[in-house]
């Protein structure tokens, strides 16, 4: 089986009414919010937020800042829509696909990617056009679940790839994989929960472009 926008849209409208109260609330909202910390979003500054969801990073978000979610799925933006205003932050939401989305290049200070490359069907084209948002200098959070860096992907985790995917999401992917072509400066890579399964990594778009001489060590500026 792959990852389908078609998937996607059937999957997530499933769960949209229960994501916040049975995933995010006892699972991941901690690691949202140190993830968000490390990116360290000032005042007047633009956010991108590739895979918004049900907007549960939107409340983390500090005031005055400026910011846009874009998702493909209707019903969990509805949700996040429930969520809004937000006093001092001003948000946009959009539906769209984050694997092509229809932003100017470099206009953005900041982009949030919680959840989505291990989401999305091409998980490198999502990438590719969150870094292209970035203006030079920009930086972009990541918090998702990847397959180790080293060493070949293990049965097990092939095998249970297959439940994984029925339910929207892809445990094979290697970040690396998906950053491959792309200038970027890796500054910080942590663990986040299950102790590596998810990871939280801050990157830096760098103002002159370095392509192809580029080499994703991911721990090395830690």
């Amino acid at each position: 089986m792959k990852l389908t926008n078609a998937w996607n849209k059937f999957i997530y409208r499933l769960w949209s009414p229960v994501y916040d109260p049975l995933f995010d609330r006892f699972f991941v909202r901690g690691a949202r919010r140190r993830s968000i910390g490390v990116l360290n979003l000032q005042q007047g500054e633009r956010v991108l937020i590739p895979g918004v969801g049900t907007g549960v990073d939107l409340p983390l978000l500090p005031v005055g800042v400026r910011a846009l979610g874009i998702d493909l799925s209707p019903d969990m933006l509805a949700q996040a829509r429930r969520k809004l205003p937000l006093p001092g932050r001003e948000i946009e939401l959009r539906e769209g696909d984050a694997q092509a989305q229809q932003v100017e290049p470099a206009s953005f200070d900041a982009a949030i990617l919680h959840l989505v490359l291990s989401v999305v069907p091409n998980g490198a084209a999502c990438f590719r056009e969150a870094m292209r948002a970035l203006r030079p200098g920009g930086r972009a959070v990541i918090f998702d679940k990847f397959a180790p860096e080293a060493g070949k992907l293990t049965i097990g985790r092939r095998l249970f790839n297959i439940p994984a995917m029925l339910i929207g999401t892809d445990i094979t992917r290697r970040l690396s994989d998906l950053a491959a072509g792309t200038s970027i400066r890796c500054l910080r890579d942590e663990p986040a929960l299950l102790g590596g399964v998810y990871r939280i990594v801050l990157l830096e778009k760098p103002t002159i472009d370095t392509r192809p001489s580029i080499n994703l060590q991911w721990t090395m500026d830690v």
